[in-house]
């Protein structure tokens, strides 16, 4: 059984109260479990609410609209992205040489969340798609939603996104075979996510018609991407220390 911390506090309190009980490990356990799941229950209530809410503005807004499968297309798009950055940047910091100097949250955590991450901007890149795919007025279709040069507007732009979406695709599926194949088979491939999001950004600022309005937020977030990826690659990892130490000594 493992020890109970016992400090000067809790020492004196026995001492004072020879009837009190002791916390054992497992009851603490117990009450952390139930803190974490109280947590994530308001967590999750607040969520479906504010999402209930905005949803339901949004229809409010867009009823009748004859414009309204772009505007959910775009609006769509748009969060996609940005669920896709976070996605990026999690991935480079899980794999980052520097990721252990920072102890919260868990890995497991981290990677709980990198997997939540990649179900959401699936989920908002389908709707998307389907927006577009469906709209009469936005020159898209079916077969521009699949087929690279496909679309009848602005083709190079969305066939950017066309590919984007595959490489994305490619690197969730690598992800997946994460411990069911060796590491130097789908590490390589993941490595795609990079390229997905060259592409997606691209394919926001050529295609969208508003881009002058979101150009800062582009310009800020691919900025801020490339300084990550630059230190996660440029940092020097456990092993290439001992390389380098392998080096000298001969």
């Amino acid at each position: 059984m493992a020890a109970v911390p016992v400090t000067a506090e809790s020492t004196q309190r026995w001492v004072d109260d020879p009837g009190l009980v002791r916390p054992t490990p497992r009851t603490r356990t117990v009450r952390q479990r139930w803190a974490r799941g109280l947590a994530l229950v308001a967590v999750v209530t607040a969520s479906a609410s504010a999402t209930g809410w905005l949803v339901g503005l949004g229809v409010g807004r867009v009823a009748g609209n004859r414009q309204a499968p772009w505007i959910i297309g775009r609006a769509a798009g748009v969060t996609a992205y940005l669920l896709l950055l976070g996605l990026v940047v999690l991935g480079l910091v899980l794999s980052h040489p520097w990721r252990t100097r920072v102890s919260r949250p868990s890995a497991a955590t981290r990677i709980r969340l990198h997997v939540s991450l990649a179900a959401f901007t699936l989920a908002f890149v389908v709707l998307h798609v389907v927006a577009l795919a469906t709209d009469r007025y936005a020159g898209v279709g079916l077969r521009g939603a699949l087929l690279p040069m496909g679309a009848a507007y602005r083709p190079v732009p969305v066939t950017l996104g066309v590919l984007s979406a595959y490489a994305g695709l490619l690197a969730g599926t690598t992800a997946a075979l994460a411990g069911r194949v060796s590491h130097r088979v789908w590490w390589p491939i993941h490595k795609v996510a990079l390229v997905a999001f060259l592409l997606v950004w691209l394919h926001g600022a050529l295609s969208g018609s508003d881009t002058p309005a979101l150009r800062l937020l582009y310009l800020l977030t691919g900025a801020g991407l490339v300084v990550l990826a630059l230190s996660r690659y440029a940092a020097r990892t456990p092993a290439d220390r001992s390389a380098a130490m392998v080096g000298s000594r001969r």
